[in-house]
Order: structure tokens, then C-alpha cells, then sequence
């Protein structure tokens, strides 16, 4: 025999009515509003608002003496990540391949 698997699912649960689904749950939280939104502490800047007046803290460090800057990538990464070296210099694992 075929199922519809698209077909809606009936169990003994879905026959009560709303009504009584009503009186089960408690109505304390109907006059409250959800103010908390620590998803998005900030709001929410739409693309090419105008930041202009906004500072920005940025801690800037230098190369570490086990770090190397990828000439293809441009991203820092670790020694250990080295591929080869060209004139120019390092290139990582990642962009040798």
C-alpha cells in the first residue's frame, strides 16, 4: 500500500478543540511582550547606511615571529601552514594546491 507522505498527520492529539487546548495552558504570558532581543543586541544596519560617526576600537598586533602573510591570499597564517616560497614570498598550503 502507498503512503502520501504530504498527506497531514491526524492523532488523538489533533482531535481536541482549541477550546480546550485553551483551558489546559495557563494565560499568564498574553499581556506580556518579549522585549529581550540578544540576537541582535544593536539593531540592525541596513546595507550602505551611513556609518561615518561610528568608532571603532580595533587592537592592531604586529607579526608574530611564527606567523607568515600568504602573497596570494594576503591572509596571516601560521608557519606551519607554509607552502612554498616564491620571489615575491611565502604562499600557503591552501593556494600552492
Amino acid at each position: 500500500m502507498a503512503t502520501d507522505y504530504d498527506a497531514p498527520r491526524k492523532t488523538e492529539d489533533d482531535s481536541e478543540s482549541i477550546e480546550a487546548l485553551k483551558e489546559r495552558v495557563p494565560d499568564k504570558m498574553s499581556g506580556s511582550v518579549d522585549n529581550d532581543d540578544s540576537d541582535n543586541p544593536g539593531g540592525f544596519d541596513l546595507p550602505g547606511a551611513d556609518l561615518s560617526d561610528l568608532d571603532l576600537d580595533v587592537v592592531v598586533l604586529p607579526p608574530q615571529a611564527d606567523e607568515f602573510t600568504c602573497v596570494e591570499c594576503f591572509l596571516v597564517k601560521h608557519r606551519s601552514q607554509a607552502g612554498h616560497q616564491t620571489k615575491l614570498g611565502t604562499v600557503c598550503l591552501e593556494c600552492s594546491s
